[in-house]
């Protein structure tokens, strides 16, 4: 390349999103550039989503063997962890795949920049010493970091992102889990299946503080089965590390706890500053940066993913990118949709949620109409068993009908969700949705009996 040189679109960040955005749009004869600074793919296929479930799986094998008679003492029920944290990617696999997404773009006709790309004004991308000009614009799609909370000596101690604990080829016999969202209820539970002595702090009241209060109990009560020490509405104060053990002094004053490893998960947060977006008019400071429908951020600007501040999930991030690919191409559309955004916890049981929690559609001002039926009270949660716990929960709209959230918890709860997403999105009326036939005996049938007790 050129020390200054002109393409069609260029595009920051090569995550799920970005890389989608590339791809396509050189595969429809545009002249792409792509920049990263690190792996193609993004934090999922290689830190999160992809290896995460992974680990998931293994322990809920170990789990599921536990619950069979004769084979639920501890000494029976074992696992090799290191076999486990072999089957995630390593380094040279890592490097592997990213030469095939390198590959795969270059054969649709794009371009690679390595380097941490930022804005020099509209249309105009640095890399290093390089300066890209876009004749059609630029799409943003350079992901987050983990938020990492201001505690005195956290800074100083060699504290675990996820990254560290999807790639760890050591068990360690003990782990503190600072915060209790969807990443860390599952790692906690994780690592506790593999006989490491857990503890999860979490600021808030409850776990999963963002979905419904019942998803919070359910996930508690599920690592205390497995035996971590959940303490909430507590935050840590101190942290400190003596080359060996860490320590975590908490807040309300009680004793102070210790493990050989402390894992952050506290959620990620978007850094504009380092893309330099105030050269295009935007707020660096800004916690997010705001799109319309088209996923269009300012004149000749997109963004996509994660930085939008619409959840950090790979199936929004996808979502975003094919909008964004439309509006690109000049070719019509709907605008981005949020009022059906669905994500899922992946413990075990998993806890899938859809649209608005009860208390954020009483908060909008809707009359509001609910139900939660416990799975165990279904003819599938009884023939399940040991390891059936969860509930379906519904919230309608009761002026109009329809439902605008839903939670399904339980040994298939993201599977499930998915008829409840199609009825928030598509505005089913719940009468209709009364007169449906569900499939007996699935755990999709709870869904059935719980709109017949929507109050």
């Amino acid at each position: 390349m050129s020390m200054d040189e002109q393409a069609d679109v260029v595009v920051v960040g090569l995550g799920p999103g970005g890389e989608y955005v590339a791809g396509t749009l050189a595969e429809a004869g545009l002249d792409v550039v792509g920049v990263e600074a690190e792996l193609v793919g993004g934090e999922c296929p290689y830190w999160a989503c992809v290896p995460s479930k992974m680990m998931i799986r293994a322990g809920n094998l170990l789990a599921e063997a536990g619950r069979v008679p004769g084979l639920a003492g501890e000494a029976e029920v074992t696992a090799d962890w290191a076999k486990v944290s072999g089957r995630i990617r390593d380094e040279a696999t890592h490097d592997w795949n990213d030469q095939v997404a390198v590959a795969r773009l270059v054969a649709k006709g794009g371009r690679l920049v390595r380097g941490a790309g930022r804005l020099a004004g509209p249309g105009r991308v640095t890399v290093g010493g390089r300066t890209v000009q876009a004749r059609r614009g630029v799409v943003l799609a350079a992901g987050t970091r983990p938020r990492v909370p201001s505690v005195p000596g956290l800074a100083e101690t060699p504290y675990w992102t996820n990254r560290d604990a999807m790639t760890t080829r050591e068990l360690p016999t003990s782990l503190i889990v600072l915060g209790g969202g969807a990443a860390g209820v599952e790692m906690a539970q994780v690592f506790a299946r593999f006989r490491c002595a857990v503890t999860v702090i979490e600021g808030q009241d409850r776990l999963l503080s963002r979905e419904e209060p019942e998803a919070g109990e359910l996930a508690a009560e599920t690592l205390r089965a497995d035996g971590v020490r959940v303490l909430t509405g507590v935050r840590a104060r101190q942290v400190g590390h003596d080359g060996a053990m860490f320590t975590v002094l908490l807040d309300d004053g009680a004793e102070a706890l210790q493990a050989q490893r402390l894992l952050v998960v506290t959620g990620r947060h978007a850094d504009l500053s380092a893309l330099a977006v105030e050269t295009v008019g935007l707020d660096p400071a800004a916690p997010a940066v705001s799109t319309d429908g088209q996923m269009r951020a300012a004149d000749a600007l997109w963004a996509v993913g994660d930085i939008t501040g619409r959840g950090a999930f790979t199936h929004v991030s996808m979502y975003q990118a094919e909008i964004a690919v439309r509006d690109i191409l000049g070719r019509p559309g709907p605008d981005a949709d949020y009022r059906a955004l669905p994500r899922v916890t992946f413990t075990d049981p998993e806890i899938a949620a859809v649209g608005l929690t009860e208390q954020q559609a009483r908060d909008r001002g809707l009359r509001v109409a609910t139900s939660v039926l416990p799975l165990a009270s279904s003819t599938r949660g009884w023939i399940h068993g040991p390891g059936g716990e969860g509930f379906i929960k519904l919230v309608e709209d009761a002026d109009r009908g329809v439902l605008v959230g839903a939670t399904s918890a339980g040994p298939a709860g993201g599977e499930v969700l998915y008829g409840l997403n199609v009825a928030v999105h598509a505005e089913v009326p719940v009468d209709r949705l009364r007169h449906m036939i569900y499939t007996y005996p699935t755990f999709h049938r709870a869904v059935g009996t719980a709109l017949g007790a929507l109050r």
